[in-house]
């Protein structure tokens, strides 16, 4: 369990790197499911940096359409990972919220400045490994695990100065079911640890979360959370711009947080993804601050 380490609420309300606008109101409906509150009634100390300016796509155009406003996003993933780091020098716990998950970028780079050799939970429906070679779209927000891995363009690679932020062996994809076939090889190639959704079927979420607490904490001295709200079902999570159906239930990813919880080993967590305008009643951003609840060690007895 994180041992009341004072916490910090970081917005990123980004959508450039992807093509459904409205995740750039995540933050604010996070927020708006009483994030705050709940995490001061778990007994932590909390404070709001407020959000990073992000342009909006209409001030923008896009010069390459293999990597969707890569300036843009490059700029803002600076100012985050400037942010995370300063958080996580004051021995804060930076709690970062999305937006789409381009924004990892930024915020693995952030952390990963504080450790040798830092794991890497990527809880997603997607692999985000694409490049601006492989994506079929062009949209950064599946690129990003790439990105922290040292692949793709070295403005996004480089991010901080350094790359890569995180290696192969300390990395585990949690929930995948959807891959595009770059991101396959890539899978193939790099000997990226991945639990599909029939790993998660046929072992259980315990099993799983056991064996990604193991690979990401053998030999690192941090641990990222980097959970896109699409990794659940969509009938529990609505409201997120790529949803994909068979997801990880409710009551599974609490599992895996209440146990990332018991493990202790989590150092940074950012929740992406969560698109107001394609919810119902703010599900989804209810979902989120059920999910940090757990993280942040809430039990139900």
């Amino acid at each position: 369990m994180i041992k009341k380490q004072p916490i910090s609420i970081i917005g990123m309300p980004i959508d450039l790197g992807q093509g459904r606008r409205g995740v750039d109101m995540g933050p604010s409906a996070i927020r708006y499911a009483a994030l705050q509150q709940t995490i001061c009634d778990l007994g932590f100390e909390v404070e709001d940096l407020g959000d990073i300016p992000i342009p909006s796509p209409e001030s923008l155009e896009i010069s390459d359409q293999n990597l969707k406003y890569l300036h843009e996003i490059a700029r803002v993933c600076e100012e985050l990972a400037n942010r995370v780091s300063g958080v996580i020098q004051r021995k804060r716990f930076p709690l970062v919220l999305g937006g789409d998950h381009s924004m990892a970028i930024g915020t693995v780079a952030g952390a990963a400045k504080h450790y040798q050799n830092m794991g890497l939970i990527w809880y997603d429906a997607h692999g985000d490994l694409n490049t601006g070679d492989t994506s079929p779209s062009g949209n950064i927000h599946g690129m990003s695990m790439a990105a922290s891995l040292g692949i793709g363009h070295p403005l996004l690679t480089h991010l901080g100065g350094f790359a890569p932020k995180v290696r192969p062996e300390n990395v585990v994809l949690v929930g995948a079911r959807e891959l595009d076939l770059g991101e396959q090889q890539l899978i193939r190639d790099l000997g990226i640890r991945v639990f599909t959704m029939h790993e998660v079927d046929r072992l259980g979420m315990a099993r799983v979360m056991e064996e990604t607490i193991q690979v990401v904490s053998n030999g690192t001295d941090g641990v990222h959370l980097s959970l896109d709200l699409d990794g659940l079902d969509p009938s529990d999570c609505p409201g997120v711009g790529t949803p994909v159906p068979g997801g990880i239930t409710y009551r599974e990813s609490h599992l895996a947080m209440e146990m990332l919880a018991d493990s202790g080993i989590l150092t940074s967590a950012e929740f992406v993804e969560v698109n107001p305008i394609l919810d119902q009643s703010n599900l989804t951003a209810k979902v989120a601050v059920a999910l940090i609840s757990s993280m942040l060690g809430k039990k139900i007895l």
